[in-house]
């Protein structure tokens, strides 16, 4: 029923959209305040040195270089290259390695034919830019450092127009990632490739009761938002091309923490 009515909100609000953040745009820093929902409120009650001083959404363009940019992107296509959904959307996880595989998932860590497929300098890159994104989170939103955690899922994504096999390839339904994902308190996305000229559609789509607040992804740029109800979102159907990204979630909760990976599995 909750996925029923969120679809109807969607839908409500598709003709008035308003931009956050364009394509052409390159944005240092551009936020908005929201008022925390309640649930998500009363968990972090638990969580002390994990409260934001304020719920909302924030854009950073220049928090991640261009060469670090390519070199995630690089490790992304060959994770896929050895896998892929039959559907238009697919997942690596570098944590579990999880890779989408027809219209399954197979550890990408266990095919022989990803043996020496990573090496130390490519988790060394990931990590680093992880830093990054977790401090820019922990600054802006006034939180400790020191109580934030990596959780899971955390993984690349490539979304192509290919129609949809099975559920995982329906990425598009407008949901709470708190919900979705319970040890998510903060998201973030840092997306590999520009809307309008690598992919078409596959916009990022805050659903908020005034208006629709779009995010045109862009090379470089990253997109964090506190994970509770507050922030409903979904992304457009790709409509041509191939959108990549990285998903990379924290928690406040260290039961939820996992570490960074490994090139020795």
């Amino acid at each position: 029923m909750m996925v029923g009515i969120m679809v109807v909100v969607y839908f409500s609000k598709a003709n008035k959209m308003v931009p956050f953040a364009a394509q052409k745009e390159e944005i240092s820093k551009r936020s908005v305040e929201i008022s925390c929902s309640k649930d998500y409120a009363d968990e972090l009650r638990h969580f002390q040195g994990c409260i934001p001083k304020k719920c909302g959404r924030v854009i950073f363009d220049t928090l991640v270089t261009t060469s670090e940019v390519a070199a995630l992107l690089n490790i992304a296509e060959r994770g896929l290259s050895v896998g892929g959904s039959t559907g238009g959307a697919s997942i690596l996880d570098l944590h579990s390695g999880a890779l989408s595989h027809g219209n399954a998932f197979v550890n990408i860590f266990k095919l022989e034919e990803a043996k020496n497929l990573f090496n130390a300098q490519d988790f060394k890159i990931y990590s680093h830019v992880k830093n990054k994104i977790h401090h820019a989170i922990a600054n802006h939103f006034g939180i400790s450092r020191s109580g934030l955690y990596l959780t899971h899922p955390t993984f690349f994504s490539r979304i192509t127009p290919v129609p949809p096999q099975t559920i995982h390839d329906e990425y598009w339904h407008p949901h709470v990632d708190k919900e979705t994902y319970e040890s998510f308190h903060y998201t973030s996305l840092l997306y590999l490739s520009d809307f309008g000229h690598h992919f078409d559609g596959g916009r990022f789509i805050f659903i908020d009761k005034d208006s629709n607040k779009t995010v045109e992804p862009r090379r470089g740029r990253v997109s964090a938002f506190t994970s509770g109800s507050e922030n409903l979102h979904c992304v457009e159907r790709v409509t041509g091309g191939t959108r990549y990204a990285i998903t990379v979630s924290f928690t406040c909760d260290p039961n939820h923490a996992i570490d960074d990976p490994t090139v020795n599995r």
